[in-house]
């Protein structure tokens, strides 16, 4: 599965320790595209959650629904990760629009 800069997937945080964000939840890939296109075998993330909080930047930033994110969620920008990609268990939304409906989002 390829994945791009930017694209929000579903992750599976878990298990988490501490307060790291943990269950399976959407997070935006960060890592540069120079290493996706290789397939690198792990990718650096940043979690969503849905408790907004607000004023908390610059630690977080609120980002409208779109794509895989059905409501107003938190993008935690305290918390990137690095992860195995077997914990990536989707594919993004804008993928499957353009194989349906022929065109990009």
């Amino acid at each position: 599965m390829g994945f791009k800069r930017g694209d929000v997937h579903l992750v599976n945080f878990n298990p988490s320790k501490g307060t790291e964000a943990g269950k399976i939840r959407p997070a935006l890939i960060l890592q540069t595209n120079d290493l996706n296109n290789v397939n690198h075998p792990s990718s650096i993330v940043i979690p969503f959650t849905t408790q907004i909080i607000a004023d908390a930047k610059p630690l977080r930033s609120n980002i409208a629904p779109r794509g895989l994110l059905k409501q107003s969620s938190d993008l935690m920008l305290d918390q990137p990760r690095a992860i195995d990609n077997q914990r990536i268990t989707s594919e993004p939304l804008e993928q499957y629009m353009k194989i349906i409906l022929g065109f990009e989002m």
